[in-house]
Order: C-alpha cells, then sequence, then structure tokens
C-alpha cells in the first residue's frame, strides 16, 4: 500500500468507527453511544464536524441517518440538544451515497448519489478530490474500501461496554488481515478510548515466509 496521506489532507481517506470493546457497532435495546457519551467527545466531535470532510456512506446507513436528521430538527423531538445538533448539522455535510437502489433526487441535501463500483469512485475521488474523506457507519463500505487499499487513517472510538448478548452489527466479520500503526490515542470523559492507527493490508503475517 502506498504511504498514508496525513488524516484532514485533501485526498486522504479515513474509515471512522464507534465501538464496543467486543466489537460491536450497535446493541439492541441500547441509546445511541451507547448512553456514554459525555462532554468531552461531544466536544470533539463538534470540532470535528468543522474540518470539512465528505462523508461516504451506504444506503442503509443513509436512510437511517437522514430519518434520525430529519426528526431531529423537528419541534420537539426528544432528542438531547447535543445528539440533536449533531444530527442536524449533518445536512449541510457533503455525502456521497453508494447505492444501487435508491433513487435520485435524494431527500438530504448535499447528498450525491453513486451507482457504480464504491472501490473505483473512491480511487477517483482521492486521486482528483480536494477534501479529505471520511466514512459514516457503512461497515460493508468500509470494509471494501480497507480491503482495496484505499484507506489511510482507521479510527475507532471504544466504547467500555462488553455487548456479547445484544451486540449488532459485528465491525471486524470478513476484513482482511490488517497491520496497524498507531498515530493518535486519547481518552475522553475518562472512559472512551480513541485509537488512530495508520493501517496496512497484509498478504501474509509479518515475518513468515514469501
Amino acid at each position: 500500500m502506498d504511504e498514508p496521506a496525513a488524516a484532514g489532507s485533501g485526498g486522504s481517506l479515513m474509515v471512522d468507527l464507534i465501538i464496543s470493546l467486543d466489537g460491536y457497532a450497535s446493541a439492541e435495546g441500547w441509546p445511541g453511544w451507547w448512553g456514554l457519551e459525555g462532554p468531552e467527545y461531544l466536544a470533539w466531535l463538534d470540532q470535528e464536524a468543522e474540518k470539512n470532510y465528505t462523508v461516504l456512506m451506504g444506503a442503509n446507513t443513509y436512510r437511517l441517518m437522514s430519518g434520525m436528521s430529519a426528526a431531529a430538527s423537528a419541534d420537539g423531538s426528544g432528542f438531547p440538544d447535543s445528539e440533536g445538533a449533531s444530527l442536524t448539522g449533518l445536512a449541510a455535510v457533503p455525502k456521497v451515497i453508494f447505492s444501487s437502489t435508491l433513487q435520485e433526487p435524494l431527500d438530504w441535501p448535499n447528498s450525491k448519489l453513486v451507482r457504480g463500483d464504491a472501490v473505483e469512485a473512491v480511487s477517483e475521488m482521492k486521486r482528483s478530490g480536494d477534501r479529505p474523506l471520511s466514512t459514516l457507519g457503512s461497515l460493508s463500505l468500509c470494509r471494501s474500501l480497507l480491503a482495496a487499499g484505499l484507506v489511510d487513517r482507521f479510527r475507532l472510538v471504544v466504547f467500555p461496554v462488553i455487548t456479547g448478548k445484544t451486540g449488532r452489527e459485528r465491525i471486524y466479520d470478513g476484513y482482511p488481515d490488517v497491520g496497524l500503526e498507531m498515530v493518535d490515542s486519547r481518552t475522553f470523559d475518562g472512559r472512551l478510548q480513541l485509537l488512530e492507527y495508520a493501517p496496512t493490508v497484509l498478504a501474509r503475517p509479518p515475518g513468515t515466509a514469501s
């Protein structure tokens, strides 16, 4: 894989995920962020929103997040202020949606539909674009982009829960073997751990014969 571009620079791609300690993206019956978001983490999310990413997602994530964004903008939505502001703010963010089932025009503002191969499209965006790219949810899309060697940064926020009974959407199923070089880490609110890596897809375990 080529030398990773710096996160936040034009043409770079970041896979950005939240995860339970046992590797799930969500859990049945639990609130968003497993109910563990705190002021430091939410302030960091606000700062990240100002970095001018173009957000990449698949159809399922689009349907979920566009619906939540619309609901959060309604009077009496019931969302906490911080979560509601984050959801409604997504309407102004440039978004590229990869889907063969959605139809244009898309209802969510600033959303562009791409029907072709996501790996080819993102390769071209990285070559010719001047904005950094970041995923939102979309586990199968993230897996495909990582396997293709297109991901420059792999960033996790690990929430201190084990949801073995209720966990949904196992993140790493189907992944290739990947070497990770840590480039950043920090703790939010004394409990959430950010881990950021430069990934390299491995053809074989390090140190083994070719």
